[in-house]
């Protein structure tokens, strides 16, 4: 086979391979999207019926909801501190077993205790799917689409919580809660036997993990390139080895990492205290401007499907001109369509400030564990999207407090708006002072991607698809 040929077959497979990666990753997100919010979808029956769990009161449901939270954050805390030494594909069948099993057993609980401790073990796995979707996507897309297929897999947690509100309403009077939370419990019936099949490690974690031999044999099985050897100079190996022997958290914390992970951390806690806040209280803000609850639905769905079309679009724009710039202006497009929202516009101009709302806030947050994805070398990227995961869902749970503080307090609603778009302005100013991301092997311009012609002798072992 000529080297034209080889370097062709070898393109086509990398390209199989990331759109298998790829899909896997998206449908793990939507089920996860599912979870967090079908429990919403629900709570009211449980209000209304002591029989399904037993006696439940407001105080009682609003504490139930955060559980599945701190789950979420201990879940990416955790994966954060082992999942660079893990792997992703272990990280990933894990936890798709993982979260799927936790919502059968919650669609069996039949007390307010055991419902709450499932809600929390559930999101565990949760959150260590959240924090590990970037790391893949990061080490199997090519150069210049990694944030768009970033926004593609992040998009899923949207599409799931759209998917989750849709199905309660097809399916009211035909399902109980239980039933919707087992639909929850497919993905171990469909996607983990694809993922077992389809889903292969990261080649590039197992060079990152000294199995060169290894990475080089499944870098030729799938099509996904390597990253070339640094320079042979003391220097360059010296660094390149106090990176490796530094891997998780404690590559974090070094002297490279730390200032630059604490940025980071501030705009995922901004990202999602943001879509937190808004999903939970924009229909009852709308309403004290004298909207009909009936809108409410309308505002929401505006605020999601416009996180994921203009996540999509300014994911292109983010691989274009760079995410630190593309996140910076979404989050101040933020900022300004939530001030607009003040000034009672006409219906359609007040979606469209919605719509632009929800790029500047879920939208934005797709765009964060893009950039933090590949702002990481390999041996830390599991533990600094872990953390932005972890740290930042941290400001999913102060965001619908936030709000309701607020609500409480009786303060206008125009500041609510405000108070809002202080967050994504404040969050604006600390992606433009983010520093620029360290020079590794990885990045540097003796890391070019290794092609198929530079690995003749693991091709011709492995064989041709």
């Amino acid at each position: 086979m000529s080297v034209l040929t080889e370097s062709a077959a070898t393109a086509a497979r990398g390209r199989k391979t990331v759109r298998w990666v790829v899909l896997i990753a998206a449908l793990a997100l939507v089920f996860d999207g599912y979870d967090l919010v079908v429990y919403g979808t629900v709570v009211s029956s449980l209000l209304d019926d002591p029989s399904q769990l037993g006696p439940l009161d407001a105080a009682q449901a609003g504490a139930l909801g955060s559980y599945a939270l701190v789950g979420v954050m201990v879940g990416a805390l955790v994966v954060g501190a082992v999942g660079d030494f893990l792997g992703r594909r272990k990280v990933m069948l894990i936890n798709i077993a993982w979260f799927s099993i936790g919502m059968a057993l919650t669609s069996m609980a039949t007390s307010v205790f055991a419902f709450g401790i499932l809600r929390f073990l559930t999101g565990i796995g949760v959150g260590a799917l959240v924090a590990t979707a970037g790391a893949v996507v990061a080490e199997f897309a090519p150069a210049g689409k990694k944030n768009f297929y970033n926004a593609i897999v992040y998009s899923g947690v949207p599409a799931g919580a759209t998917l989750a509100s849709v199905l309660a309403i097809v399916f009211n009077g035909i399902l109980d809660w239980r039933g919707l939370f087992m639909i929850g419990a497919l993905p171990i019936v469909f996607l983990l036997p694809v993922a077992l099949f389809k889903l292969p490690e990261s080649p590039r974690w197992l060079q990152a993990r000294g199995r060169q031999r290894e990475a080089e044999l499944l870098s030729a099985k799938t099509g996904i390139p390597l990253l070339a050897a640094p320079a042979s100079t003391a220097a360059t190996a010296s660094a390149t080895s106090a990176v490796q022997q530094k891997a998780g958290f404690a590559g974090l914390a070094s002297r490279r990492y730390a200032v630059p992970t604490a940025f980071l951390g501030i705009m995922s806690f901004s990202g999602l205290l943001l879509t937190y806040g808004l999903n939970t209280w924009l229909p009852e803000i709308m309403s004290q401007y004298g909207y009909d609850k009936n809108y409410s639905l309308m505002f929401l769905v505006t605020l999601n499907a416009g996180a994921v079309v203009g996540g999509l679009i300014a994911s292109r724009s983010a691989d274009k001109f760079g995410a630190k710039r593309i996140v910076s202006t979404t989050f101040a497009l933020a900022a300004v369509s939530l001030v607009l929202l003040t000034f009672g516009f006409p219906l359609p101009v007040l979606l469209t400030a919605i719509a632009i709302a929800g790029v500047g806030t879920l939208g934005t947050q797709v765009l964060i564990y893009g950039l933090v994805s590949n702002y990481y070398a390999t041996s830390v990227r599991a533990a600094g999207v872990a953390w932005c995961a972890g740290f930042g869902r941290l400001g999913g749970i102060f965001g619908p407090l936030l709000g309701g503080f607020l609500i409480a307090a009786g303060v206008q609603t125009a500041t609510a708006f405000y108070v809002f778009a202080a967050v994504a302005l404040a969050g604006a100013l600390v992606t433009l002072f983010l520093p620029k991301r360290p020079v590794t092997e990885e990045n540097s311009g003796l890391a070019e991607e290794r092609q198929a012609p530079a690995m003749a002798g693991a091709a011709s072992i492995v064989g041709n698809d």
